[in-house]
């Protein structure tokens, strides 16, 4: 073999599959990222049990047996044992969340109670990248800062020569130059790095790309001599590198916001009789200034004299507009400007406003009112006309009929459920035929009638009883039928079911057990203010507010769903879980046709109720919101409940209950209705009497229970 001088490649040879062969036979070594901890190596409190199934290099969690205040005093201790320094960061004083720093790696801790064991805890692990490192003095104190500015605020132990020494030495070690008058002129034109400061010293430092930093603005390390002995210190963003003019971020309840912020909050909206905000602006107090006078001048707000207050350190401001006062101030915290911006309505404005809204409403009412005039109209005119169709012909027993209650010949669609006592059919005959019909069955049956208000041409209802039993019957004109209901105690037979034949009329009778339906995945209908399957065969949302209120102080969801108890129960925890719900233990009832469970939510108290009818799962869930409910004193006294009364009638109408007559005007309890009476009552059943101006009165029974607890 001819020898090869090294470094040399022979013509002819083949370059590449060389280069191929040393690619792939040479070993990949990954860079360390020092900027990042491996949070799995970082020491764990005694007894500690990982969740390896979440672990990952930046982020990790574990439970111990003790309570969360206890684990987070000790997680403290140990952590400051391995060399982490805790701190807070600006503005973040009341958070839960413990923060920490060694060298250039950041990282931050919190704590959660264990799943449904109060005395247990679980700590979080997660890495936090520093990406503009200072050093923190040892064993400082009060220490405030903020990782990607950077800021820091503190009290060095060292007295004011021994700290001014620490910072040379550790700045220079981890990158920071000290910066030149003409380097920071050349690059911000009118730097002013030559003032002094009484009792202390200032210096300036910068820092080159690389190593965690990227664009790295000069910073200010300012040193003061304290009394007791210990130095203070603070690093910031040098204010000649800050913004000098500054740009309008989104607006918030219609108010100007500047960027860059720290944090930024409001309440109201644009069009709200009082509007707040309040933001943390990363810049000097005249440049905030500055942009305040110029958004709310271009937005036709006119600056006031009387009240203003300018310093160096603190804004005070008055505007005003053709139709708001705003007050603006202005302070400094830590590296920050903070702003607080309040504007309200004048009297004029609201009285303007309220005149406005009380002729679009009354403008509204009369045009719903004659909306619904022309649809009542439309409506009779289509019932008239489809009465006309229905027979009034005497009618005749069904044959065969395997149901308690007879059905008339001419039924359709007959469905009867003996256990739960109820029968349903469709009939051509009119309301009058059907009520003639089951009057006269039934009294020659010994059935007595109870008499009833509703007795109209097209809707009657019949109360029967005999023997202990009883049953309500209810025939409706809807559309070109009439549909009948019935239920009580009075059509119980226990399993049995009829079910509609095929061509619509008769009916048969089974004992046979219907096939066991699996479970299935249901799926959210959208835009349901509380969560219902879309797969659902009705719903209905009943929602308290009192007169005039928009805030409603209980919402309830009514509902039945084709499908199996479990898949409804299964739905039901994975969407109200979603929403921040969590279910209690207390009062829990699981079983295979009925559960009640009791769920604690962000705005208050909400029960579950699942049960089977019909072969569906019904649904009954109640949210209860107790701020709204105490804003608009409808909360019961202790261990009562409250009973509300409204009359959406024309007559007034009287209730006697618990020896006390209670007047309720036509009207009450509706949206443009006063407050409507109230009671409380001890639990309990009570009989009550309801008369309408007018007509008999009607005698039935509620039972009282005790509210919950918050609601």
């Amino acid at each position: 073999m001819p020898e090869i001088e090294r470094g040399v490649i022979p013509a002819g040879k083949r370059l590449l599959p060389l280069i191929f062969l040393l690619a792939v036979g040479t070993p990949l070594v990954a860079k360390a990222d020092n900027g990042i901890v491996d949070v799995r190596a970082l020491p764990r409190l005694e007894g500690a049990v990982e969740d390896s199934s979440r672990t990952q290099s930046y982020s990790m969690s574990y439970g111990v047996p003790t309570v969360v205040a206890v684990t987070s005093a000790a997680t403290k201790k140990l952590l400051a044992a391995d060399g982490w320094v805790q701190f807070l960061r600006p503005l973040d004083e009341k958070s839960s969340l413990l923060t920490f720093k060694k060298a250039q790696q950041g990282l931050n801790v919190h704590f959660t109670q264990g799943l449904g064991r109060p005395d247990q805890s679980v700590v979080y692990y997660t890495a936090e990248r520093i990406t503009s490192n200072v050093p923190f003095p040892p064993d400082a104190t009060d220490i405030v800062f903020d990782q990607h500015r950077p800021y820091l605020g503190c009290i060095a132990p060292l007295a004011f020569d021994a700290t001014l020494d620490f910072f040379r030495r550790e700045m220079a070690a981890i990158g920071w130059k000290p910066l030149s008058a003409v380097d920071a002129t050349a690059r911000w034109p009118g730097a002013e790095l030559s003032e002094t400061v009484q009792n202390g010293v200032r210096t300036y430092y910068s820092h080159d790309d690389g190593d965690g930093f990227y664009r790295q603005r000069p910073i200010m390390l300012t040193l003061l001599r304290r009394d007791d002995g210990r130095t203070s210190v603070e690093i910031r963003v040098a204010p000649f590198a800050l913004p000098q003019t500054l740009e309008a971020d989104s607006e918030m309840a219609g108010l100007p916001r500047p960027k860059p912020t720290k944090t930024a909050k409001s309440s109201g909206g644009s069009d709200s009789v009082r509007r707040q905000m309040e933001v943390a602006v990363i810049a000097e107090l005249p440049a905030t200034l500055a942009f305040y006078r110029r958004e709310l001048a271009s937005r036709n707000w006119t600056e006031e004299t009387k009240g203003a207050v300018v310093t160096p350190d603190n804004v005070t401001l008055n505007f005003s507009s053709a139709e708001q006062t705003a007050t603006l101030t202005l302070g400094r915290k830590y590296d920050l400007t903070v702003v607080g911006l309040t504007t309200q309505m004048t009297e004029a404005a609201l009285a303007a406003r309220a005149k406005a809204k009380k002729e679009a409403d009354a403008k509204f009412m009369n045009d719903a009112a004659d909306m619904a005039k022309q649809v009542i109209a439309a409506d009779e005119a289509r019932r008239v006309a489809q009465a006309a169709n229905l027979s009034d012909a005497p009618l005749r027993t069904l044959a065969d009929s395997a149901t308690p209650l007879p059905v008339p010949e001419n039924a359709e669609n007959v469905k009867f459920d003996g256990a739960d006592g109820r029968l349903g059919f469709d009939s051509a005959s009119s309301v009058k035929a059907i009520a003639a019909f089951y009057r006269g069955l039934l009294k020659s049956q010994g059935w007595k009638e109870r008499p009833s208000v509703i007795n109209q041409a097209n809707m009657v209802v019949m109360d029967f009883s005999k023997g202990g039993k009883a049953f309500s019957l209810t025939a409706m004109q809807m559309g070109p039928k009439v549909k009948v209901s019935a239920d009580g105690t009075g059509l119980v037979m226990a399993n049995q079911k009829v079910a509609a034949k095929a061509d619509g009329a008769g009916a048969q009778a089974s004992n046979e057990p219907s096939a066991k339906v699996a479970d299935e995945v249901l799926e959210a209908e959208a835009d349901s203010p509380l969560p219902v399957p879309s797969k659902r065969t009705m719903r209905s949302i009943g929602t308290g507010k009192m007169p005039g209120s928009d805030a409603p102080f209980r919402r309830e969801l009514e509902a039945s769903v084709p499908a199996t108890l479990n898949s409804v129960l299964v739905f039901y925890r994975s969407e109200l879980g979603k929403r921040g719900w969590q279910e209690t233990a207390e009062g829990a009832v699981l079983k295979p046709d009925q559960v009640h469970l009791a769920f604690t939510s962000p705005d208050g108290p909400a029960t579950l109720k699942l049960g089977r009818g019909k072969g569906e799962t019904t649904i009954n869930l109640a949210q209860k919101y107790p701020a709204a409910a105490a804003k608009a004193d409808v909360v019961p006294k202790p261990g009562q409940s409250k009973l509300m009364f409204g009359n959406i009638g024309k007559s007034d109408a009287t209730v006697s209950i618990n020896k006390q007559t209670i007047k309720i005007a036509a009207g009450a309890g509706g949206p443009q209705s006063p407050r409507p009476p109230m009671i409380d009552l001890p639990p309990g059943k009570y009989q009550y009497a309801l008369k309408i101006a007018g007509g008999p009165a009607r005698n039935n029974q509620i039972e009282s229970a005790p509210a919950t607890p918050g609601a």
